[in-house]
């Protein structure tokens, strides 16, 4: 695993860095419809995906970098203008597709990439922050509110849903997981919010409307 790789040679170093950030993944938590997920509280939840994060993480601290302060980020979903979740989402508002996925209700943990590059700026300032840090936007959002909000700064009215059924064929057509589309993220940035970190897009609709401006 490169992660073992990465942390061997770290552990050889003379000079080692000061800092290691390891970007894992907020979908690590259990599938949360009933309350948040944070670095506290929150619960791990299982199957695939969870158990490669699992393994990740173990991997990351198990190594002895005693010089080197050590993150594992756990980032949502990231927006952004080029690639990613984003790009896909608008593509279903444009063709008509931008409904609910499923029934709507599962939570999005999102951040904006400009504050993914903010809060990494920050971990770095303030070295008293260590271990499992949670990278998402304070104000989750549910599937159904994410799509409508990017049909209104798209500028569409209506959007056909995809039901749970539809999304099963489509995953297996294209070789994923449904889980990735339909589990119900909702976490929460407690660490960094703890420590003064201001997010410049707390809310998806701000979010939303930056890129979409950005990209028009």
């Amino acid at each position: 695993m490169p992660t073992k790789l990465l942390g061997r040679v770290i552990e050889k170093m003379r000079d080692a860095p000061k800092l290691w950030i390891n970007i894992t993944s907020a979908t690590i938590y259990r599938h949360a419809e009933d309350r948040p997920q944070d670095e506290e509280t929150g619960d791990l939840g299982y199957g695939f995906s969870i158990d490669v994060c699992r393994q990740w993480e173990q991997a990351f601290f198990e190594t002895n970098t005693t010089s080197t302060r050590k993150i594992a980020l756990r980032l949502g979903i990231v927006l952004g203008r080029e690639d990613g979740a984003f790009p896909r989402l608008l593509n279903l508002v444009r063709y008509g597709l931008g409904g609910k996925q499923g029934d709507g209700q599962q939570y999005v943990s999102w951040i904006h990439e400009q504050d993914v590059a903010a809060s990494t700026a920050w971990l770095m300032e303030h070295q008293e922050l260590n271990g499992i840090i949670n990278c998402t936007a304070p104000q989750p959002i549910k599937n159904t509110d994410l799509m409508a909000c990017i049909r209104k700064a798209y500028g569409v009215a209506f959007g056909l849903p995809s039901p749970a059924w539809l999304l099963e064929i489509g995953a297996q057509l294209i070789g994923t997981e449904t889980e990735l589309i339909l589990k119900s993220r909702w976490v929460l940035p407690k660490r960094l919010t703890d420590s003064g970190f201001r997010f410049q897009f707390q809310k998806a609709e701000y979010a939303v409307k930056d890129i979409i401006s950005l990209r028009i």
